[in-house]
């Protein structure tokens, strides 16, 4: 492959995750990253900081799916139908993403680091769905309590997601992890 053709980022994201899946994270340097992508360390960082960047893009798409879910939601609806109105629109962020997403998850249970870039990013999804509940008028506590029992849906639902080889609904079951939720009882 050239390093002239089109899609390089692409290509890279394709190398790295085949390298960290055959031989860890840890084990993988950015020269053979580009390299199996048939492009230079220079072209990959231009479009990576490192290689952890490859997991974890700077502009993260679900970040900001997040965020225009909730600007998307109807107006009157309450804290908890909004976030399952956001939950339901970024499922499709997912929709044909199930190989990558196995494939992801394994690399980053693999490596403490990574786990905890997670768990920023989980944190980070939070934080932006409580400001948007706040921009919609939610008081605290409830918005970020709303925010936080979304990302646990979310976390819940995607886990077992990815733990199952065949793709199912991603969707369906964060609706009925919600549901789950919504039935527990405070004693």
């Amino acid at each position: 492959m050239g390093r002239w053709e089109p899609n390089a980022r692409g290509r890279l994201e394709e190398a790295a995750m085949a390298l960290f899946t055959e031989r860890g994270f840890e084990q993988v340097t950015v020269a053979e990253i580009a390299g199996r992508a048939g492009l230079t360390e220079r072209t990959f960082f231009r479009h990576f900081a490192d290689k952890r960047e490859v997991l974890f893009p700077d502009a993260n798409p679900l970040v900001t799916g997040f965020a225009a879910a909730i600007e998307a939601a109807p107006p009157s609806t309450e804290p908890m139908e909004t976030v399952a109105e956001v939950l339901k629109a970024v499922a499709a962020f997912f929709t044909d993403r199930h190989t990558y997403a196995r494939q992801r998850q394994a690399v980053v249970a693999g490596n403490a680091e990574l786990r905890e870039r997670e768990a920023v990013k989980l944190a980070w999804l939070a934080d932006t769905l409580a400001a948007g509940l706040r921009r919609r008028g939610v008081a605290e506590p409830a918005a970020s309590l709303a925010a936080e029992s979304g990302v646990a849906v979310f976390k819940v639902a995607y886990a077992q997601w990815v733990a199952d080889p065949e793709p199912s609904d991603l969707g369906e079951l964060m609706r009925l992890v919600l549901i789950e939720l919504k039935g527990m009882n405070c004693r």
